[in-house]
Parts: C-alpha cells; sequence; structure tokens
C-alpha cells in the first residue's frame, strides 16, 4: 500500500508540473525605467600656437622689472635697426655719387647703373632712366628712420615683444599683408576684411619691410618730405620731428603720435647706451 501511494503521489506531481503553465497567470513584465540620457560636454584644449619661425626670443612676458624689460627689449632689436640703417646709408651714398657724376656730365659704370637700378626696384621706383631728376627722387625714399623712431614704433605696436603677432610671427610693427596665407589672421578681424598679419623668419626681416614700408608708401610721403628738408637745411634728423607724418599708421590718429612722442621722450636714456 505504501509503494502504490508514492506512485500515486508522483504520478500527481508531474501532472501538476505538466498543467501548471497553462492554470497560472504569468507575473507581469516591469515597466521600462527611462534613464535620463546624461551628455558630458568635454572643455576644448586650446592649444599653444606654434612660431611661424625657428628664432629663440627672450620671453619677455617673465620679465616683471620694467627697466630690465626695456632694457632687453632694446638690446634685442637695436642691432638690426641700426645694421638697416647702415645698410640705406651705403645705398644712398651710390645714389650720391651718381647723382654728383651725371651733374658732371660723366658717364655711369655698368656696375654702378646695375646697382642704381636694383635700389630703384627695392624702393618702387618706376623709372625707365636715370637721370639727375630721378636720382633726386630717389634720394627722398633711400634715408634712415631714427632709431628711437623704430624702436618705439616697435615698442608701441608689439607691447614689448609680448603680443601674438611678435611672438608668432616676429611682427614688431603691426605690418598687414593681403596674400591669404602671408601670415596670421586677427582674432578680431572683420568678416568682410580680407588682410593678415604679416609672419616673418626673421627679426631682420621684420624690421626690413618696416623700413621699406615707410620708405615708400604713399601714406607715409609726408614723412619723407619732412626728412628731405632736414637734410636740405642740413639739421639732424630727429624722430619726433617725423612722428607726425605717421597719422595713418594707426586708426587713433593723433592719439598715437602723442603716446609715440611721450614714450621717446620718457625712453630717451636707453637710446644713448651703447
Amino acid at each position: 500500500m505504501r509503494s502504490n501511494f508514492i506512485k500515486i503521489l508522483l504520478i500527481a506531481v508531474s501532472l501538476y508540473a505538466i498543467i501548471y503553465p497553462f492554470i497560472t497567470e504569468p507575473p507581469e513584465k516591469p515597466e521600462p525605467v527611462e534613464v535620463p540620457e546624461v551628455i558630458v560636454e568635454i572643455p576644448e584644449v586650446e592649444l599653444p600656437e606654434q612660431p611661424l619661425h625657428d628664432v629663440q626670443l627672450p620671453d619677455f612676458a617673465s620679465i616683471k622689472d620694467i627697466a630690465t624689460k626695456k632694457k632687453t627689449f632694446f638690446d634685442f632689436i637695436k642691432p638690426h635697426v641700426e645694421a638697416e640703417n647702415k645698410v640705406i646709408l651705403q645705398q644712398r651714398a651710390s645714389i650720391e655719387i651718381a647723382l654728383m657724376m651725371l651733374q658732371f656730365d660723366e658717364s655711369l659704370s655698368d656696375v654702378q647703373v646695375e646697382r642704381v637700378e636694383t635700389i630703384f626696384q627695392l624702393y618702387k621706383l618706376d623709372q625707365e632712366e636715370i637721370t639727375v631728376e630721378s636720382l633726386k627722387l630717389a634720394l627722398d625714399r633711400v634715408d634712415i628712420i631714427p632709431k628711437e623712431l623704430a624702436l618705439m614704433q616697435a615698442a608701441n605696436e608689439s607691447a614689448w615683444g609680448t603680443s601674438r603677432f611678435a611672438r608668432i610671427g616676429l611682427n614688431f610693427f603691426g605690418q598687414w599683408c593681403y596674400r591669404a596665407g602671408c601670415g596670421m589672421i586677427p582674432k578680431r578681424r572683420a568678416d568682410e576684411a580680407a588682410h593678415e598679419v604679416a609672419a616673418f623668419k626673421s627679426v631682420r626681416a621684420s624690421v626690413t619691410s618696416y623700413f621699406r614700408n615707410i620708405n615708400t608708401h604713399d601714406a607715409y610721403r609726408e614723412l619723407r618730405a619732412v626728412r628731405a628738408q632736414l637734410r636740405a637745411d642740413k639739421k639732424e634728423i630727429t624722430a619726433t620731428a617725423l612722428t607726425p607724418g605717421l597719422m595713418s599708421y594707426s586708426e587713433r590718429g593723433q592719439d598715437y603720435i602723442e603716446e609715440l612722442n611721450d614714450m621717446i621722450r620718457h625712453n630717451k636714456a636707453y637710446f644713448d647706451e651703447e
């Protein structure tokens, strides 16, 4: 009897297991939980702008003592300014000798002609012939810029060598260029503007470009006229005598001129150092 009972129990359990899924309701599926989308904004890391040159510049920005910073800046730029003025005086001498020879009805040598024609090209003098008149015109352009003026414009335009354009492109004079890729695009340039800030491979190239700009651009014709008159009167060519001719150099106009004059006066001690 006991064994029969166990068999009956096993059969009952098996049958219950078979019919259980059909007699019970399936459990309710849990409703999906909406997980809010989390957007993590990763801030863009602005990489340092790489210099467009191989020149090792002094870290002007790290020099906290004003006198030391000024002296370091002048010591860095002044040799290039003085070297450029020396070259210009040599070019001017070539023009003066050629002028004197023509005034005495002497012919120029082939070497002289080639030298004068090269100078004409450098200073954008569109002259088909070398004459007394064209040589006199050349003398208005082929002349020095006082080191005090060049140095103070460099300091002003480059914020004493700390500006982006000075550090990245060796542009110490705020010079523009108008060919795509010729320099650096100003961050605040108007949408319709096309100019760039010129970049140079050497400090000397930057200084030379500045001198050539002052000595050839129509905007500085007045400066050259004042300088020529000082020459004619056998007077010293001073920085403050020429600054009024830079009215077009900055949108600030007269304020820019007055600031330059103040800077020239306040930094006189540095100019006289050898």
